[in-house]
């Protein structure tokens, strides 16, 4: 099946009813504040009927709060947790690129390089047969490679298959699943167009380049080294169970192992390079939610982050540069979700009513959608900011609502809000206040390392906390101006015990 990244396919609104379902928390932040923001995720599932879900969030290398809601498999009553895998569609596109990239660190091609002399034929679009097809063409979607109609008739030959079809069958005039509506009559190299096939012939460039199996690859030299426990390959995962279910009006539509673990399929008469798809590059990784933050921290962290390193500084800054992007005729931008892409990832633009995750903040990413599931894997380089949202599937209704004021699907629009609207815009927006205006008007603030409290607070507590919920400081009865200088430099949230109730803030301590 196809891994749609885009959000208008589904789209009739839900009829109302409560879901009584299980909620996992886990909250990095102080108590007041997870209280508030989880409830908006709660409601955000029972408002769209969701199955389960996740939502993670961190900051600066330091995760800052995962929440979990609902089911992961209906039949066995197996609630969401921090070990749920999702099958998250498009975002898998993401680390079949980095994995791609890695071997472009070590030399083996070029981005402009013809992708032919590493699939063994000559890869052309019969409109322009003179054009060579290129690594950087696939990355970006723009080697005029569509999902044709023989596309998905190629995937059921190749999935489960010990011997499955070359890709030349579903690439070159006269193969079994060729279809002319493979290609557009576009110049390769000129025009945007989303394609499923393009991660597909990566996912057989990375074997035919490395020697090994897509899959193994991307485990070996990916996965384990960020300390991630997911695969593309199902078999490799330690517990079956761990494996979220994924439903369309409460009935599966993948991944209904049930406890089973499925018989691998015997791979050993495969010849490499050949057919990439079949541990579906384009869509098939198996990951949890707190695993894509390990994945998006490598990105924000120049290539180093606390749980390891994949990619140099160089190969990330040209996965988040702009390839691509959309002129109002130079693409398809899928109802204006897609308005910028680098290689393997899009760029937001923040283009009304289109591509927003956080309104006003560029953001780099990927989204996908498959089965029921909808996913979204975001992050701020500058930043160093990131989250991720996955549900697996909806109970009822056909479908999920469109978005008041942008691409995504209603429930998307609401979990980026939650998400903006409570502590994180510590982490997104960390310049501190300009004091020499805005501190009459300011209950708290901070000038080096000296607190400040307005008179007219009176707070009986008042305390601060880092972006990872520790408290550094505390005070009861706190007034007038009062030393910070056990406090190291960085972001904080402050709460303070009032006469007129909680209130709370966010701080810049010392030169940050």
């Amino acid at each position: 099946m196809n891994s749609l990244p885009f959000k208008k396919w589904r789209h009739a609104k839900l009829p109302g009813f409560v879901v009584c379902m299980m909620a996992v928390q886990v909250a990095l932040m102080p108590r007041g504040l997870a209280q508030t923001f989880h409830q908006e995720l709660e409601n955000t599932a029972l408002n769209h009927h969701l199955v389960g879900m996740s939502v993670a969030v961190f900051c600066q290398n330091e995760m800052l709060d995962t929440y979990h809601f609902g089911l992961s498999d209906i039949e066995r009553n197996l609630p969401v947790t921090d070990s749920t895998l999702y099958r998250v569609a498009s975002i898998s596109k993401s680390v079949t690129a980095t994995a791609l990239m890695l071997l472009h660190e070590q030399g083996l091609f070029a981005l402009d390089d013809d992708v032919s002399t590493r699939l063994g034929f000559e890869l052309r679009n019969p409109h322009y047969p003179n054009t060579p097809i290129t690594y950087r063409m696939l990355l970006s979607h723009t080697s005029s490679i569509v999902d044709g109609s023989g596309y998905s008739y190629f995937l059921n030959a190749t999935y489960g298959n010990p011997t499955p079809p070359s890709v030349q069958q579903l690439m070159l005039p006269g193969g079994t699943y060729y279809t002319a509506n493979t290609w557009l009559g576009r110049q390769p190299g000129s025009y945007f167009e989303y394609s499923n096939i393009n991660y597909g012939l990566i996912g057989t460039l990375i074997e035919s380049l490395s020697g090994q199996r897509f899959d193994v690859f991307v485990r070996e030299n990916v996965l384990i080294p960020l300390q991630i426990t997911g695969s593309f390959n199902v078999n490799h995962l330690s517990n079956i169970n761990n494996v979220a279910v994924l439903y369309r009006d409460a009935i599966p539509q993948a991944d209904n192992y049930q406890g089973v673990m499925p018989t691998p399929v015997d791979l050993t008469q495969y010849t490499l390079g050949t057919n990439g798809f079949i541990f579906a590059p384009q869509g098939g990784l198996r990951i949890t939610a707190n695993d894509l933050c390990k994945f998006m921290m490598m990105h924000t962290s120049n290539g180093v982050s606390p749980f390891g390193s994949v990619l140099d500084s160089a190969s990330l800054a040209l996965m988040h540069s702009p390839e691509w992007t959309f002129n109002g005729s130079n693409g398809n931008n899928y109802y204006n979700l897609f308005n910028q892409w680098g290689l393997g990832f899009q760029l937001t633009t923040n283009t009304a009513g289109g591509d927003i995750v956080i309104d006003g903040l560029p953001m780099i990413g990927h989204p996908g959608e498959a089965y029921g599931l909808i996913s979204d894997m975001y992050f701020d380089r500058d930043n160093h900011f990131g989250l991720v949202f996955v549900t697996n599937g909806y109970h009822s209704g056909g479908g999920y609502a469109f978005g008041s004021y942008s691409a995504f699907y209603k429930p998307e629009e609401e979990i980026f809000t939650a998400i903006k609207n409570y502590p994180y815009g510590t982490c997104i927006y960390l310049e501190a206040p300009n004091l020499a205006d805005e501190a009459p008007n300011l209950l708290v603030w901070v000038v080096g390392h000296t607190l400040h409290i307005h008179p007219d607070l009176k707070p009986a507590q008042l305390q601060i906390t880092d972006l990872a919920g520790r408290c550094p400081a505390r005070f009861n009865n706190p007034r007038g101006a009062i030393s910070l200088s056990s406090v190291k430099p960085g972001i904080y949230l402050w709460s303070a015990t009032t006469p007129d109730g909680l209130k709370r803030g966010k701080l810049v301590v010392g030169s940050y």
